[in-house]
């Protein structure tokens, strides 16, 4: 067998190798980042925008006000 035929064989088999590596990894890679999208869009889900929140909680101030006028009526007319 000649040098040539036995180094090209030798290339071809490492060259194989090492795309097959690349490509595994970067199956992998994308996996990955397919998961992170997933769980980015289902912790979106959960939380609430700060819009959300200064609602609420501007309903609940006005829910405490509208109680501590009450007990100010409260209290004027047992004094």
């Amino acid at each position: 067998m000649d040098i040539d035929v036995i180094w090209s064989a030798v290339l071809t088999c490492g060259l194989g190798l090492l795309s097959w590596t690349f490509k595994a990894r970067s199956d992998e890679l994308q996996r990955i980042n397919i998961l992170l999208n997933r769980t980015r869009e289902e912790i979106a889900k959960e939380y609430v925008t700060k819009a959300d929140v200064h609602a609420d909680i501007n309903r609940v101030i006005d829910r405490i006000d509208a109680l501590d006028a009450k007990m100010d009526r409260m209290m004027e007319r047992h004094s």
